[in-house]
């Protein structure tokens, strides 16, 4: 199990664990009305505990939310990721897009990354997402991922749609991911899920 968030870096975007610093977008974001459908808008205490959340989910569970960071610019974007919190059926694909990046696929191209890096190392396939009924932005972002309505449920007295992405493994061999400059080697291995070392 790992500890920390892993870096990945792609031409336009870099995934990373969370700094001190990043804290004022995460606030900025909760404090908002883009944080609607995810809990908020919440104030700066509230901002801070789920910020500390988000750094002790990856120490906890071996995978979590990524910062997302604009590789030329060097803003933070957004957050993406997976996680399990208390009270949800099974972990959860997220994304989160900050104020100035929405309409520019960060979202959609740090997903796919995120997806796949937590399908194969973590064992993380056809993961699903909590979309609520009336978040229409996030529905056509899920399509666009390949994901597909499943279910509706309930998550802490609330109901949302749970909806299914593809697989990232199916279909593909049993072998060990490659490391590349792209992937910084995690402790736990590579191999996907059911295949011996």
């Amino acid at each position: 199990m790992i500890d920390h968030a892993p870096l990945i870096v792609s031409d336009e975007l870099i995934l990373r664990g969370y700094q001190e610093s990043d804290f004022p977008r995460f606030a900025e974001f909760a404090a908002s009305h883009r944080s609607y459908y995810v809990g908020g808008p919440v104030g700066p205490a509230d901002s801070w505990r789920s910020f500390l959340a988000a750094v002790g989910h990856w120490t906890l569970r071996g995978y979590g939310m990524w910062v997302v960071e604009h590789r030329e610019t060097g803003a933070v974007a957004g957050r993406v990721g997976v996680s399990l919190n208390d009270g949800w059926h099974e972990p959860e694909m997220a994304w989160h897009v900050f104020d100035g990046f929405e309409g520019r696929s960060i979202a959609y191209g740090a997903s796919l990354i995120a997806r796949e890096y937590s399908a194969r190392h973590f064992g993380l396939d056809r993961v699903m997402s909590y979309i609520d009924p009336e978040n229409y932005r996030s529905m056509r972002l899920a399509t666009r991922l390949g994901a597909v309505f499943e279910q509706n449920v309930e998550v802490r007295g609330s109901l949302a749609q749970m909806w299914r992405h593809p697989s990232v493994l199916e279909g593909t061999r049993c072998a060990r991911v490659p490391s590349t400059k792209r992937h910084r080697r995690v402790s736990q291995p590579s191999l996907q899920p059911g295949c011996k070392g």
